[in-house]
């Protein structure tokens, strides 16, 4: 790309999030992550790995015009780009901490490339690179092709092969004529389910306006959410989210729900490995959502998922313009996503032994509040399920009443109950 040109579907997402952002909360849309270095990997390499990994992917040397906030623009990945790796004296504080402390600086995209690193080193021994990314740059799937990349690249920084497509590849395709019946098709997905969703709110608390995050982290989740996938038939996903939906739709009181679904859009081979941001929230009906039987919600839920994820790159713009033509329709009940990932790549995840029986809830301050009213984040280890619920309006009460009741709907699920 010789000039500027449109934001990809997943880019303007985030775009319409973070747009309206006050200065105090321009940070939220970044993360932090510490990675670790193998032992003897020296600040030389570790320099020249991760200039590597920027050379490849143009989202990481890319910068925004957005004067127009109404369109917002990607400008050519530049060239060269800045590979001076600062040192961090490690003093003793945790490496997600600090990475954490990088977070909360915010990005400038119309002059700054969306990242930052930082080498950690104590007494000349380099131990983590402390990674930030802006989530228009990379969103979690990109975020770990990275990591991988990186660590590959200390030993072999010439050996990563064909480089990827970028994000201006990516929008270019979206707005062929054929990218542009997809978007079409999308929409018209998002109008019938607006115009079939009945009304189904959960309650609100008195302290309106607050936000409040809790995480279920539990080992005996993990199994028998699998068993009830294994007597489904279908994804692990499809299990926690039915428990999930049941939760919700017995606080609200309703047997239909509609939901949002982070869907990845990586399901085609060219753009599995796009470094930038790809992940859009989907809507789908879940109907008979208060239902005993949690294999045979999960199967409907499996099938409403589907749908949903063929429809998963859309023209956000126009969905909100469809909602302005449609004001009776209703805002979705709730929100989830799900990650499957390796214990090792959660390193900030407390380690249980195998034999632990206790889940427990813990509550933290959440860094971001952008996102839908009651989203709730599934965390799958090779060790435990955990529930990670972000909910406005809703209180403590009830956000821990929910997480408990996912948690018991799946055990009851798998005992046979």
């Amino acid at each position: 790309m010789s000039e500027a040109g449109p934001l990809s579907l997943g880019q303007l997402s985030v775009w319409h999030d973070i747009r309206g952002l006050p200065a105090a909360r321009r940070h939220e849309p970044n993360n932090a992550t510490a990675w670790p270095l193998p032992p003897g990997a020296t600040a030389e390499a570790a320099r020249t790995a991760l200039r590597a990994i920027v050379t490849r992917h143009p989202s990481l040397r890319t910068r925004y015009d957005v004067h127009d906030a109404d369109a917002p623009r990607q400008l050519p990945p530049d060239v060269h780009t800045d590979d001076h790796l600062p040192v961090v004296e490690d003093d003793g504080t945790g490496p997600d901490e600090l990475a954490a402390w990088l977070a909360a600086e915010p990005f400038d995209l119309g002059w700054q490339h969306g990242w930052r690193a930082r080498l950690l080193a104590r007494q000349g021994i380099a131990s983590h690179l402390l990674f930030v990314k802006h989530h228009i740059a990379a969103d979690a799937w990109a975020q770990e092709l990275l990591h991988q990349e990186f660590r590959r690249a200390l030993t072999d920084p010439a050996g990563l092969g064909t480089a990827p497509p970028g994000p201006a590849d990516l929008a270019a395709a979206q707005h062929t004529p054929a990218g542009l019946r997809r978007q079409a098709q999308a929409l018209d997905h998002w109008a019938q389910l607006l115009d079939r969703a009945p009304s189904a709110a959960l309650p609100r608390a008195a302290a309106e306006g607050r936000v409040v995050q809790g995480t279920l982290r539990s080992a005996p989740a993990r199994p028998a959410a699998h068993t009830v996938a294994e007597r489904a038939r279908v994804s692990v996903a499809s299990v926690v989210l039915a428990a999930y939906a049941r939760s919700v739709a017995r606080m609200c009181g309703a047997d239909t729900l509609l939901v949002q679904l982070m869907s990845a859009n990586r399901f085609a081979g060219r753009w599995r490995n796009v470094v930038t941001s790809m992940n859009q929230w989907v809507p789908a009906l879940i109907e008979h959502a208060r239902g005993d039987d949690l294999v045979k919600l999960a199967d409907a839920v499996h099938w409403s998922g589907l749908g949903a994820f063929r429809h998963g790159m859309h023209d956000v713009t126009a969905v909100a313009a469809l909602r302005a033509r449609m004001p009776a329709a209703p805002e979705p009940a709730c929100a989830f996503n799900y990650v499957a990932v390796p214990e090792s790549s959660t390193p900030d995840a407390p380690v249980l032994p195998a034999s632990a029986g206790a889940p427990a809830l813990t509550w933290e301050e959440p860094f971001t509040t952008i996102g839908p009213r009651c989203y709730a984040r599934a965390l799958e280890t090779d060790r435990a399920l955990s529930i990670r619920l972000t909910a406005k309006d809703l209180g403590r009460d009830r956000c821990a009443a929910l997480l408990w009741d996912t948690h018991e709907t799946l055990l009851s699920a798998a005992r046979g109950n």
